[in-house]
């Protein structure tokens, strides 16, 4: 079983988001995936992370916000990807097997819903084109340039 851990600061949006739709997709496509999210420091859950997710019919409400100590096995990962660039800095050494991946989206929070809803669509495409690279056997992609205009509003 492939096991993927999505890093961020917070832990309230972007990786819960991003668990979310890489969990999802990956049951679409019947593929074997363990998914993680954790933050260098554990807040809470945003709620319009969870409003946006379920107009996608993901739920997250029994989500939590979690670092690193929280979550099982935390140093023996096939992938970690960071979302933001603090999660990218602050990011801990994982071992030569371990892939790194850094995709920065936008941080939402403060924004509008149609805000949350462009990082969401955004996520979307990018966590898409990982899985589906995944279950192909194909090259996964190794980053993710932001979409410009996709700043908080």
């Amino acid at each position: 079983m492939t096991r993927v851990l999505i890093l961020c600061t917070h832990n309230s949006a972007r990786s819960q988001m991003a668990e979310g739709l890489v969990r999802s997709f990956a049951r679409q496509q019947g593929l074997d995936l363990e998914v993680h999210s954790a933050g260098t420091e554990a807040t809470h859950v945003k709620a319009p992370a969870v409003q946006v997710m379920r107009e996608l019919g993901i739920d997250l409400q029994g989500h939590t916000s979690k670092t690193l100590s929280d979550v099982p096995d935390p140093w023996n990962f096939d992938y970690v990807i960071t979302v933001c660039d603090g999660a990218a800095e602050n990011c801990p050494n994982y071992p030569g097997a371990t892939i790194r991946l850094h995709y920065p989206f936008v941080d939402p929070s403060g924004g509008s819903l149609e805000c949350w809803r462009a990082v969401r669509d955004q996520m979307r495409l990018q966590f898409e084109a990982f899985v589906v690279a995944l279950n192909s056997g194909t090259v996964v992609p190794e980053t993710y340039e932001v979409t410009p205009g996709a700043e908080a509003q």
